[in-house]
């Protein structure tokens, strides 16, 4: 059974994603099967359709639900300047988003302090500095449920851009 839910992409533009439901209807938690399909991934398969109709792509920022994406400001709004992906470096962060908001008292405060800021910060780095390497390595990562601190490859990632560039100015 398809799922499909408005989401923001790019331009700010809205779109329906599609997903295999993991909640069965009426119910208010996912089953075995749906459990299954989200930690592998897999209910995502059906973005195919939006990548096939040009609304996403493989890799690149997590499409957003209305009140999150389109609400950007600023050099924040870098993130809508490329289509959505199905996989990036915040989605590799967070994989385990759910289990981690299960454990907060307040789930949507701590979506919106901590985990919300966090993805634009790590999506504003993926739109400036993304590269074929970078994608086949996100897709790797997914794809074989890789472990990617992307903090630190964001940081190590960083540190190596400097040193080149440091390195051209001598010259």
């Amino acid at each position: 059974m398809l799922f499909q839910q408005t989401r923001i992409g790019k331009e700010g533009r809205p779109f329906i994603i599609h997903k295999f439901r993991t909640i069965p209807k009426g119910k208010s938690q996912s089953n075995a099967w749906g459990r299954l399909l989200r930690k592998t991934k897999l209910d995502e398969l059906p973005q195919i359709i939006n990548i096939l109709k040009g609304e996403m792509t493989w890799v690149g920022p997590r499409p957003d639900v209305p009140g999150y994406a389109d609400q950007l400001k600023g050099e924040d709004r870098i993130i809508l300047t490329v289509k959505p992906g199905i996989t990036g470096l915040a989605s590799l962060k967070y994989r385990n988003e759910e289990q981690l908001l299960a454990q907060q008292s307040n789930p949507l405060q701590y979506n919106d302090e901590v985990i919300w800021p966090d993805k634009v910060r790590i999506n504003k780095w993926y739109v400036q500095n993304r590269s074929w390497k970078l994608d086949l390595k996100i897709i790797l990562h997914t794809l074989f449920m890789l472990s990617l601190d992307v903090d630190q490859y964001i940081q190590n990632a960083t540190l190596k851009k400097k040193g080149a560039h440091q390195r051209a100015r001598h010259f």
